[in-house]
């Protein structure tokens, strides 16, 4: 399939969503500090659980890079328990709110950076893999990078996508390379994929219930 061929079945794909779910106005946080520490809890947690944990932060008054600096590592965890791998978790937030005080805990500045240097950094920090720092910087920084998931790499495999490399870097350029960089067009892109995953193409697929059905090879076989 050329590369024209591509981007149109792209842009298929995310119309087909959009008709079915409609906008998903996310990430959702009050503001972007919330959006970060989020990406950092959601790691191998279920969003409610995720929920939870940033209630809790909201709740004891500490949802702010310099409140988590003046915690203990134990405090921290304690707070942040129901996201699971609290005591790690905890870790990693110590070290990006190190981080932000590097800039004085100013995000606009932070986010003057290019797309590349701001991913590098981000990158540095401990706890800070290419999906989270993506995710920071989409939803956080604007900027257009189109987020890799679990729920990403199986739609893209059961409908027939799959780039050659089977790296972060390969399924993220099937976006970047074939879709105009719109941070807009990525947001929504990547979360109505999440929704797809997570209520219909799940491990143990729901095809018959999938909008995506029709231009799936992979639910053909498996519905039948």
């Amino acid at each position: 399939m050329d590369n024209q061929s591509i981007g149109q079945k792209l842009h298929d794909i995310y119309h087909q969503m959009m008709s079915r779910y409609g906008p998903q106005y996310w990430w959702p946080a009050e503001e972007p500090f919330e959006v970060m520490v989020g990406a950092i809890l959601t790691q191998s947690a279920a969003w409610r659980n995720v929920e939870k944990a940033i209630a809790n932060l909201r709740a004891t008054g500490v949802l702010s890079p310099r409140a988590i600096r003046q915690l203990s590592l134990s405090e921290l965890a304690a707070i942040i328990y129901p996201s699971g791998y609290y005591n790690a978790k905890a870790r990693k937030l110590k070290a990006l709110v190190q981080w932000l005080g590097e800039y004085q805990d100013n995000l606009d500045n932070l986010f003057t950076h290019s797309t590349d240097q701001l991913r590098q950094e981000l990158l540095s920090v401990h706890g800070v893999g290419e999906e989270t720092a993506d995710a920071i910087i989409l939803y956080t920084a604007n900027k257009p990078v189109f987020v890799i998931d679990a729920y990403t790499r199986r739609i893209v495999y059961r409908l027939g996508l799959a780039p050659k490399g089977k790296s972060y870097a390969a399924y993220q350029a099937l976006f970047s390379d074939n879709l105009p960089a719109d941070p807009v067009l990525f947001n929504e892109y990547h979360a109505l994929l999440v929704c797809l995953g997570k209520d219909v193409c799940r491990r143990n697929p729901l095809c018959r219930q999938c909008c995506l059905r029709e231009d799936c090879e992979f639910g053909a076989v498996f519905d039948r």
